[in-house]
């Protein structure tokens, strides 16, 4: 097993946690693991990505020009990675922040509304997990209990308050996912 992902959006979405949160969960199942993130000078606000590798085998390279699975969150996101998608690989994005929806037949595409539904259940910190729980649905290449524990670990011992609403939105991404 190998996956082969890119997590992109704006600065400031969570979008380089999510994939360190994923990695280090694959980690602490003793799966193969990198995590290579990129962003410009703007760190909030610019556009910011993080390709991730999960696989049962040695990783040979971090490095990747095509993907199997793209986690897009705004639309200069998906403008760029979404020619470099694997046919038969996969699309997910966050319906607020892309105007013009995946065109690609060849791909299946994934719709999650996260972040109306963060703003609608006052949980816009938790935005990225809830993107990520839709992401473990389709693709389940880690365990939900891999995630919480990854997360304490990376979460500061005085935010640890918010677990179990990092939990909710885990869940919730994984109810509101649906095929575009």
């Amino acid at each position: 097993m190998k996956e082969e992902i890119i997590i992109s959006g704006f600065g400031g979405q969570g979008v380089l946690s999510m994939g360190k949160i994923l990695a280090y969960a694959a980690l602490m199942e003793g799966k193969e693991v990198t995590w290579m993130p990129a962003y410009g000078p703007e760190q909030r606000g610019g556009t910011a990505n993080v390709t991730v590798i999960i696989s049962t085998e040695k990783i040979s390279s971090p490095i990747l020009s095509t993907y199997d699975t793209a986690i897009l969150l705004n639309q200069p996101s998906l403008d760029k990675f979404q020619p470099k998608v694997k046919p038969g690989g996969t699309i997910i994005y966050d319906s607020f922040g892309i105007l013009e929806k995946p065109s690609r037949k060849d791909i299946s595409s994934f719709e999650i509304n996260a972040m109306n539904t963060a703003a609608e259940l006052k949980m816009m910190k938790t935005f990225n997990i809830m993107v990520l729980g839709g992401y473990l649905k389709l693709h389940p290449i880690v365990e939900t209990e891999s995630i919480m524990k990854a997360l304490k670990k990376s979460l500061p011992e005085r935010h640890w308050n918010l677990l179990p609403a990092n939990q909710e939105a885990l869940l919730k991404g994984m109810e509101i996912i649906k095929e575009a």
